[in-house]
């Protein structure tokens, strides 16, 4: 008990944001703009289908665009979340009084004024909100919505709460280390699923199995070793 008040402090509350736009907000909706990062990832962030065409020396009649970003957007699914970034995984939520109340698995420190996106949560609640106010506990935040009381919903696979235009795939979308990681993973996974039986042969001949196995992100870490979210492993 007494750990757990020591992780406590004064964390922000958040309210739908009202920015001015041509796309107003109302709750289950999401704006054009911001579809992409509320629904999930469609096209790579990082690296392109042309980029990795030219590592792997494939014709675009042989292996399409949108068969290659399947590729990217696995590698980058790997990598991203490995890095340290303004994002925190959403566990639970709840709504009572219309205040949605966010569990989230690390403390999170947003800061008051900050525009923030909830996503993969579902339910009409994804979409932009503005941080506004104070909460007590650490591991949660909540916000000011219009909706029904709602039970404590587990959150699976998790979701996450992201500071507007502070994710990995754009903090990082110029770094070259990062890029040169992506490319790597995602050539390997190319192999592994395209080679016969999953085995990659190496310069011997000799085939290396289990490719995709725990090792996959060790072969890039020293690439991205200096922007390593050390406590990546409770995401």
């Amino acid at each position: 008990m007494g750990m757990a008040q020591q992780r406590q402090k004064s964390l922000p509350v958040l309210t739908r944001s009202t920015r001015t736009n041509p796309h107003q907000l109302t709750i289950g909706q999401v704006s054009p703009e911001l579809a992409e990062q509320t629904k999930g990832s469609e096209m790579p962030n990082i690296v392109t289908a042309d980029e990795l065409r030219v590592i792997l020396g494939v014709s675009d009649s042989l292996y399409s665009d949108a068969y290659l970003d399947q590729m990217i957007e696995s590698a980058e699914a790997t990598i991203l979340p490995m890095l340290t970034q303004y994002q925190s995984a959403v566990v639970a939520t709840r709504i009572t009084n219309d205040v949605i109340y966010i569990d989230t698995l690390r403390p999170n420190f947003f800061v008051v004024g900050q525009e923030v996106i909830l996503a993969g949560i579902g339910n009409g609640l994804d979409g932009p909100y503005t941080v506004s106010n104070h909460s007590v506990n650490a591991f949660e935040v909540t916000a000011v919505v219009d909706e029904a009381d709602r039970i404590t919903t587990p959150c699976i696979p998790a979701g996450t709460i992201t500071l507007d235009g502070g994710s990995a795939a754009e903090l990082y979308a110029s770094v070259p280390a990062v890029k040169t990681a992506i490319l790597i993973v995602s050539t390997e996974i190319f192999q592994s699923v395209t080679a016969p039986g999953g085995q990659i042969e190496g310069v011997d001949f000799a085939p290396t199995p289990f490719r995709m196995g725990r090792s996959l992100q060790n072969r890039v870490i020293g690439l991205i070793s200096a922007f390593y979210d050390v406590d990546s492993i409770c995401q």
